[in-house]
């Protein structure tokens, strides 16, 4: 049977301070109590879920002054192994296809990656917030845990980068992120639009969008460190 415990996750000394205080407001304020409810339903016992509990918030063990760049995904990957807590980002050495199709416009863009193996810690480790719209997802079933709570979530951490971020780099992609983009605050952020990099997408403007020069661009423009794609 599946076992999640929300509240025991969200205090994890693993989180980062910052981001256990945004979660405590969110308990307090009720935004997680739909999500609590889902995940303690019966029902939920045959269920299998990604990612694994402990990586569900991963991509919060950033500390938020060490963000510099926010990509927005949709949901985890729904096969088994795969989905590691960071937006498209695998475990395994077999590439998702989006991932692929984002490999290549980053070395269409820049020339090359430092990414080996679909394993994308090392964009984590340099201030990449890989966050899903959606943080969980049941085996076999894409877009299964829309609108059980997550959304909520999600805008409001967007809401909080935007406002304690000095400057960062928003990169949206597909039509789930792009409906966060009303939260940023477009007049100290760089907002990045484009369709999804899934193959049924991608090639109707997210291949040649550009979207990691531009993001070093800006980064530069604001003496911060540029990212090693």
């Amino acid at each position: 049977m599946t076992q999640i415990n929300l509240t025991e996750l969200l205090t994890s000394t693993d989180i980062s301070p910052e981001f256990r205080e945004f979660f405590q407001a969110e308990l307090v304020a009720g935004k997680f109590d739909s999500l609590i409810e889902f995940f303690n339903s019966d029902s939920l016992g045959y269920q299998e879920i990604y990612p694994a509990p402990a990586r569900i918030f991963r991509v919060f063990q950033l500390p938020l002054e060490k963000i510099k760049v926010v990509i927005l995904g949709q949901d985890p990957y729904h096969t088994p192994g795969v989905a590691d807590g960071l937006a498209f980002s695998v475990q395994t050495t077999k590439l998702a296809p989006s991932l692929r199709n984002i490999l290549k416009e980053v070395g269409s863009d820049i020339g090359s990656t430092i990414i080996q193996n679909g394993d994308l810690t090392p964009w984590f480790e340099q201030g990449i917030f890989l966050l899903n719209n959606v943080l969980t997802v049941e085996k076999g079933h894409a877009g299964s845990h829309r609108q059980i709570g997550w959304e909520q979530i999600t805008e409001d951490c967007i809401k909080i980068l935007s406002t304690k971020l000095p400057h960062a780099v928003f990169i949206l992609w597909g039509s789930d992120a792009q409906a966060k983009a009303k939260f940023i605050d477009s007049s100290k952020h760089l907002i990045l639009q484009s369709v999804h990099p899934s193959p049924l997408s991608a090639y109707r403007g997210f291949f040649g969008s550009g979207p990691f020069s531009k993001a070093n661009q800006f980064l530069k423009s604001h003496h911060l460190q540029e990212i090693k794609w």
